[in-house]
């Protein structure tokens, strides 16, 4: 065990050999694992050419030196590096100089005890180190960690980790009609593979086993140094780093020192540059090649080099990521057939056609009071004709089409997921037990502080006697559950405050362009305050959008979960909750209450005085709905997924190189080599902070793409769009600009794929109101099989309006200056309402009221029909391919037959030596008679054993 501190003669000598930036300067011992400071020393007091002396280890407020002869104290506090002022010294008694640290220095005192500490327990957990020298008075100072056989041995049988064993078995294949259409489906898609190493033979796998000390011989262990990946390596040393704990400050692990600052970083490095000139290839590089590029957009993912570089928690996520983009083409391509059909069908359209007729002149009622004139429905032709392309029969099938197409990707990604779990080894998983976060930690110290009454000083040895019993209860998270109940409440009523101030914008500019003496004007009001209001909608979503994200996080941590699970899960439930009304609220406002309560000529709603509740247009609401979720999904997907992870990282990255040369003093270290090594590198890259937003954006898209489809069918082709282009940009994020993250293995996607789940199920909701609700459709069947006298729609148009005597409008409504207002005596209105004429006049007419049944009917059939189908779907499938299952159960009978042929060649070795004893020793027969004999034994029970082989299973 090594712990090297190299002065600059000796790493300048060593640094020709160690070129890679991969090893130790003897160029033969890996680093596993870094972790990153910056020191910042103490001016030194003593004469020149006197060594610097020892910082003082003990209490860090004072330090006392020897007095070197240069006893003269100085009147004026001296002006230290950095800008801290620092007392002047004074003579203390005896000749010893007491010098008064400044609080600053006293706090870097104490964290490089804490390092010193640290880095001590970790040497005696076995781990290497090596330090660079700190020859400047304040820099950035790297110790990197390699972990020797010994230790990874260890850890591994500690952690149960699989590792492949010498023993390979064949995979057997389905035959007849599958395997033919899959062997041709290779053919074709061979020109999509990425071009990355491949098992020689693809039917056979190496049979895994947690990895025994004991059973080495099991194992293929050709070299130590390459038998656990960097990936292992890594992951080991990083479980060590968690649970090493140091005395002060009862810090118990990395993450609580990187949370106290007394490191800045800890990573793993990746295995070296992903572009350059050399034709050195490495696994980034390979990556890089063949994934992490736009031009490579074709092609199909590495999933299995994902996983073996990144883990198999970012494996899993890009395995989804790719599994969504491939099921979103046969959804894009229907949801293109249904929007052309909606084109070709629009000259036949009778609804449409009789509303652009000028013939039949429909006179409407003021779309405002006083300023508005009289108007003819013909004028609403554009509106009519747009609405057909997405209000049609053909979207009711499609939207029963998207709620199989959800039942069918989950059902696909379960048996995906448990083919993926095992090929990778993950079958027999089991949940490791996690650390506390230091934040937990640190609240459990506190309440125990608090119990025992005991004072700061006794912390150390109250840190001993925590137990597993205490920890914190419901009446102490009680303040944090309750700032979280109200925060999220506030938040909400803010989105919904946001919508409201959106909707008074649209009124007030309607009414405002109204007045407007320009007749373009005019005549465009409903189309500029649509597409002013949207692109405002959108502005307050990506704004509102970030905030909740900071205020999710902050919430999670006063609720001060216990692992880092647990955080996660809280954490994703409270952003997703605040994003999700965030984004659909509006959508949700113009699909089912926009125009439901506008009331009626002669007596409209009205928000403010003199300004009415907005309606729908003559076309219904389903065409600004459309307008309304394609701008905001298109403006989400180009400015937040793409721009904003563009932009951003690059320009953190930017001015944390700007603080780092700010801080540092421009000092030349003679030490530093001239190229940079890969931990100097990787730690100018981001830190990895975990796939939650990841997740979170495609699980946001998911729901336009599911949610409101009936409204609009070209979802999944912008859906498709885009996800071409993110995959690309997220693996580009994480091989270029992210420094590597820890492995994490994981048997799925956690609560990701319930959120799904209930997204699919909401959907199926949704759309069914959106069909029966919002669009036009349930009228039409009602009246083409109701009321029209020939079974065609002519007539529709008119069926839908109602009319109103204009003689009943309120005094100071009606229109001023109109021309038509001496010929008009009736107008019309979209309702179904009795005529003037009628003795029940303006009332709901029976036509309302069937209608409205009609649409209820519609809602309950839809649902019960399409969550039937998707239960059918899912029963059909099975969770859990046929052939998966099958090569589980021949591994278990693989491993137990591999086992017991093991056991007895060991067994015939074994007795070959004691064969070959007894020939060259024929004296001392009690001893051989002894060992014999209980090998004898051994031998007798091992055949028995064979005897039963559901006993001989039990056994192994």
């Amino acid at each position: 065990i090594i712990n090297n501190y190299l002065d600059g003669t000796q790493e300048r000598a060593v640094d020709k050999a160690s070129t890679s930036g991969m090893h130790f300067r003897d160029s033969k011992r890996k680093v596993d694992y870094v972790l990153a400071y910056h020191y910042r020393k103490r001016l030194p007091r003593h004469p020149p050419g006197v060594g610097s002396p020892e910082p003082a280890r003990g209490s860090a407020s004072l330090a006392r030196v020897l007095n070197g002869g240069t006893g003269k104290g100085h009147a004026e506090p001296q002006q230290q590096d950095g800008g801290q002022r620092v007392l002047p010294e004074r003579l203390g008694p005896l000749g010893v100089e007491v010098i008064q640290l400044s609080p600053l220095d006293a706090l870097e005192e104490e964290k490089q005890l804490q390092r010193e500490e640290y880095e001590r327990n970790l040497v005696e957990a076995g781990l290497e180190i090596e330090k660079d020298p700190e020859n400047k008075s304040q820099g950035l100072s790297f110790v990197r960690i390699h972990a020797p056989w010994q230790v990874l041995s260890r850890e591994a049988e500690l952690h149960k980790i699989k590792m492949p064993t010498k023993k390979m078995y064949e995979i057997t294949e389905e035959g007849g009609i599958l395997k033919t259409l899959n062997e041709i489906w290779c053919k074709l898609t061979e020109p999509l593979q990425p071009q990355v190493p491949q098992q020689e033979n693809t039917n056979m796998k190496n049979l895994s086993y947690p990895f025994s000390r004991e059973k080495i011989y099991l194992y293929n262990v050709k070299d130590k140094d390459t038998f656990f990946d960097n990936a292992t390596r890594s992951r080991i040393v990083h479980e060590i780093l968690k649970r090493t704990p140091t005395k002060a400050r009862n810090s118990m692990g990395i993450n609580t020192l990187i949370a106290n600052n007394v490191y800045d970083a800890a990573y793993p490095l990746h295995d070296g540059e992903y572009e350059g000139q050399n034709d050195d290839m490495n696994e980034r590089k390979l990556l890089y090649r063949e994934w992490a590029r736009y031009g490579v957009f074709y092609k199909f993912q590495p999933i299995d080099l994902i996983r073996k570089y990144f883990g198999e928690k970012i494996g899993l996520y890009f395995a989804w990521l790719g599994l969504y983009t491939e099921f979103l083409i046969p959804s894009s391509v229907v949801g293109i057939i249904v929007f052309l059909y909606g084109c070709i069908t629009i000259e036949s359209d009778i609804p449409s056609k009789e509303m652009c007729d000028q013939r039949n002149a429909f006179t409407m009622c003021p779309l405002c009071d006083k300023f508005c004139d009289y108007w003819n429905l013909s004028s609403a032709c554009a509106t009519a004709r747009a609405s057909h392309l997405f209000d049609n029969p053909a979207t009711v099938f499609f939207s029963i089409f998207m709620a199989l197409w959800a039942t069918m990707f989950l059902e696909q990604w379960k048996r995906l997921q448990m083919r993926l779990s095992y090929f990778w080894d993950l079958t027999g998983l089991e949940e490791e037990e996690e650390h506390p976060r230091p934040e937990y930690e640190t609240k459990v110290l506190q309440k125990k502080l608090k119990n025992k009454g005991t004072r700061a000083e006794n912390s150390h040895e109250v840190r001993h006697n925590l137990d597993e019993k205490e920890k914190l209860t419901w009446s102490d998270r009680m303040p944090g559950y309750a700032a979280n109940f109200g925060l999220i409440l506030f938040m909400i009523m803010l989105t919904f405050s946001a919508v409201f101030g959106v909707i008074v914008y649209r009124i007030t500019t309607a009414a405002a362009l109204s007045f407007s003496t320009n007749g373009t004007t005019r005549s465009n009001v409903r189309v500029t305050v649509t597409a002013t209001a949207v692109i405002i909608n959108l502005v307050v979503i990506l704004i509102l959008d970030e905030i909740y994200g900071a205020v999710a996080k902050w919430l999670t941590e006063i609720e001060v979960p216990k692992t880092e699970k647990t955080f996660e899960e809280r954490l994703i439930l409270k952003a997703f909750l605040l994003k999700f009304v965030n984004s659909y609220a509006p959508i949700f406002y113009v699909a089912f209450f926009k125009g439901r309560f506008v009331g009626r000529p002669g007596r409209y709603v009205y928000v403010f005085d003199g300004y009415r509740m907005e309606e729908c247009a003559p076309g219904g609401c389903l065409m600004e709905l459309c307008i309304q979720l394609s701008i905001i999904m298109l403006g989400k997907q180009l400015i937040q997924n793409n721009l904003f992870e563009i932009a951003i990282p690059k320009l953190k990255k930017f001015f944390r190189k700007l603080k780092d040369e700010r801080t540092e003093p421009k000092e030349i270290d003679i030490s530093q080599s001239k190229d940079p090594q890969q931990w100097d590198l990787d730690y100018a890259l981001e830190p990895f902070t975990g796939l939650t937003p990841e997740y979170m954006e495609m699980i946001i898209q998911f729901g336009f793409v599911t949610l409101f489809v009936a409204s609009f069918p070209l979802a999944p082709l912008f859906a498709l769009l885009n996800n071409i282009i993110e995959v690309r940009l997220d693996a580009k994020k994480f091989v270029t600009e992210l420094r590597r993250p820890d492995t994490v293995r994981e048997k799925d996607i956690g609560i990701w794929y319930n959120i799904l789940s209930g997204i699919g199920k909401l959907s199926v909701i949704i759309n069914a109101f959106v069909i029966a609700v919002t669009s036009d459709f349930i009228p039409r069947l009602m009246y083409q099989y109701a009321y029209s006298q020939n079974g065609t729609m002519h007539g529709f148009i008119n069926h839908t309006l109602s009319y109103f005597n204009v003689s009943h409008l309120k005094a100071g409504t009606q229109p001023e200056n109109s021309p038509f207002a001496q010929d008009i005596l009736f107008c019309r209105f979209k309702d179904y309402r009795e005529p003037p004429w009628s003795p029940n006049q303006y009332e709901f007419s029976k036509q309302y009221w069937a209608v409205l049944s009609a649409r209820l009917a519609f809602v309950i059939l839809f649902q019960n029909l399409v969550m039937f189908l998707s239960v059918l779907v899912d029963w059909m499938i099975p969770d859990i391919p046929k052939d998966i299952s099958e090569q589980i159960k021949k591994e278990k009978s693989v491993l137990v037959d591999f086992f017991l042929k093991e056991e007895h060649e060991k067994l015939k070795l074994i007795e070959s030596f004691i064969a070959r004893d007894k020939g060259k020793h024929k004296s001392g027969t009690k001893g051989k008679r002894i060992r014999a004999a209980s090998f004898c034994q051994f031998n007798r029970s091992q055949k028995g054993s064979f005897a039963s082989s559901k006993s001989q299973h039990t056994e192994v």
